[in-house]
């Protein structure tokens, strides 16, 4: 099963019928998933499942329906065990970044978080799950997929925002810290801190 995040409410990629009442079912097959996606955004659906009966095929499947972002970000350590954040439009995130031509996903993660917040040294020391977002840019809807690198770096100075990309902060979070920064921040993001969600 998928979880793909609409405006922060979950869009689960299925091919099991769960016995749940909370939520919609939809089938892939027939469904106008830009309508559904709609809705979900003017909050007239707030937890859908799209059913598709090969799993393996699901993705594949949405990817035919809507276009997809491919991005690389990285959730960094230094020395103390503190975790690097950024603050963006009101929330906490991490920093993250659409795929260049000609790069890979890895290098793609390491330049983001550099030009995003100025830390440099990073090394990657295991991947990740991915995440699953909407996004809607210049009206079209697009399925962002984040490749996420857990790194660490030795670098001892202050991080800095890019502004231009509008990024307010780029900061060192103790361990208390980012449990208070969680709250504020997208269920794409908290899906990454869960113990072994992969």
């Amino acid at each position: 099963m998928y979880k793909v995040f609409v405006n922060d409410k979950p869009l689960f990629l299925t091919n099991e019928i769960a016995k749940e009442t909370d939520f919609q079912l939809f089938l892939l097959e027939s469904i106008d998933i830009e309508q559904l996606i709609i809705k979900m955004f003017n909050n007239k659906i707030l937890k859908a499942y799209l059913y598709y009966p090969d799993e393996k095929a699901i993705l594949k499947k949405v990817k035919e329906k809507i276009p997809v972002n491919k991005a690389g970000g990285g959730l960094v350590y230094n020395n103390k065990g503190e975790v690097l954040f950024i603050f963006r439009n009101g929330k906490w995130d991490l920093p993250k970044g659409g795929i260049e031509k000609g790069e890979e996903i890895e290098e793609t993660a390491v330049r983001e978080v550099e030009e995003e917040t100025g830390v440099t040294g990073l090394k990657i020391t295991k991947k990740l799950q991915k995440t699953y977002h909407i996004f809607k840019r210049n009206g079209r809807y697009k399925l962002k997929i984040t490749h996420w690198f857990e790194m660490n770096t030795n670098y001892e100075g202050t991080p800095f925002a890019q502004v231009e990309e509008g990024i307010e902060k780029a900061v060192w979070l103790n361990p208390e810290q980012v449990k208070e920064a969680l709250k504020n921040s997208f269920e794409n993001i908290k899906l990454l801190f869960e113990p072994e969600s992969m």
